[in-house]
């Protein structure tokens, strides 16, 4: 069995009124800084923050009414695992969600919220969906894959006949990959309605399976490093997935985790918008213009916004830090009145904000009648901080830069 257009627009007829018709906003700012006509489509927004509900809603829409009985169980690093336990909820069905151990806290209480019983299983994604497959044939609950299905891709589908109604003259749609049934799903669509219209993928450079599965012309498994884009470390595309990639998907590309944080960063500055890692991989490419196109109409899918309240602390001091806007260093000074006035007032003088200082006198490294300083500032970029450092530096001081 095939994906067609019809079970596409099947798909969204039955999820009316239960997911959203998320916005197509488009971005001056980002349309500046990528040469390129850049419009958001905002799955951030998106019941349970993430496109994925669109797929599960649709498969478990499927079902017969003897499977939905036997309930549903999945696995997931957070995204697909809300979905599933969100249509569950909905349908009033039994429903075992299985996460990796190192899943976000925010996702897993979302799910357990949900009415879900979640099982930590495993130290990846594809540890868990490998738990999660046994235990489908010992309980024979019907399984929601996250990507490698036809329903599910046509769920997800759903966006692009969303956002080439809402931007018939779209010539190019960036989308995020993780096992595939995003992009194929809007691939598939898009090209149907517009052969025309270009369709990118982008993935984590820690995590790069289906660029690596493409040029093997079949899908491989990977070895993978840590990514903040969790939604979208799946080390083995879905079978499926990869054959709608390759007939479809014009190439794929990759962004870093630098990239990746600064975007996160720039859309939450901007446009006052939250993104997950694997949420701001698509608008990252076109900053980073890893993909040679300009003067083009472009379609940024931002796929999730799930993101740890205790993370995003980190993300931003993380961003700042790339972006040359955060500094922490280190310095020794003589224990007398006048050097730390001297060092605050220098920063102070050359625009520096500071934002934390400690001052220590028993160390490793402190000597009797000195004191450790340790600094924290603000910066405006790289060179704002290099002017600083360096004026420390012709000052006498010897510092240690530690961020």
């Amino acid at each position: 069995m095939a994906v067609t257009l019809a079970d596409v627009k099947e798909a969204r007829e039955k999820m009316k009124g239960i997911v959203h018709v998320t916005p197509l906003d488009y971005s001056s700012t980002f349309s500046e800084l990528a040469n390129n006509e850049v419009f958001l489509k905002l799955e951030n927004l998106q019941k349970t923050g993430s496109f994925k509900v669109r797929g599960s809603c649709n498969k478990l829409f499927s079902l017969s009414d003897h499977e939905l009985h036997r309930g549903v169980i999945a696995a997931s690093a957070g995204n697909h695992a809300q979905g599933v336990a969100y249509s569950a909820k909905m349908l009033k069905i039994p429903c075992s969600i299985v996460m990796p151990k190192g899943a976000p806290l925010s996702k897993i209480e979302a799910t357990k919220r949900y009415g879900a019983e979640v099982i930590l299983k495993g130290s990846s994604f594809d540890e868990a969906l490998h738990f999660a497959l046994q235990l489908q044939k010992k309980t024979g609950a019907s399984f929601v894959h996250p990507f490698d299905d036809e329903a599910i891709i046509a769920g997800q589908g759903t966006i692009g006949l969303e956002l080439i109604e809402q931007l018939p003259t779209t010539e190019a749609i960036i989308c995020p990959v993780g096992g595939g049934g995003l992009i194929a799903g809007i691939a598939f669509v898009a090209k149907q309605l517009n052969p025309n219209i270009k369709v990118y993928g982008v993935q984590a450079s820690a995590c790069p399976s289906m660029k690596h599965s493409l040029v093997a012309k079949e899908p491989i498994e990977i070895e993978a490093d840590p990514t903040m884009a969790d939604g979208i470390a799946v080390k083995k595309p879905g079978v499926r997935n990869f054959d709608i990639v390759r007939n479809y998907v014009d190439d794929i590309y990759c962004v870093d985790e630098m990239e990746i944080s600064r975007t996160m960063l720039m859309v939450l500055e901007r446009n006052k918008l939250l993104l997950e890692g694997s949420g701001a991989t698509a608008l990252a490419a076109l900053l980073y213009k890893k993909i040679p196109i300009e003067g083009k109409k472009v379609v940024a899918i931002l796929s999730g916004g799930n993101v740890d309240v205790n993370f995003i602390s980190r993300i931003i001091e993380h961003g700042m830090v790339e972006a040359g806007r955060f500094v922490h260093f280190s310095t020794i000074l003589k224990d007398k009145p006048g050097h730390l006035q001297e060092v605050l007032g220098l920063i102070s003088e050359l625009g520096g904000n500071i934002l934390s200082i400690s001052l220590q006198h028993v160390g490793e490294k402190i000597f009797p009648g000195y004191a450790q300083l340790l600094l924290s500032m603000e910066t405006k970029n790289r060179n704002h901080i290099e002017q600083i450092l360096t004026q420390l530096r012709e000052r006498g001081y010897e510092l240690d830069v530690l961020l």
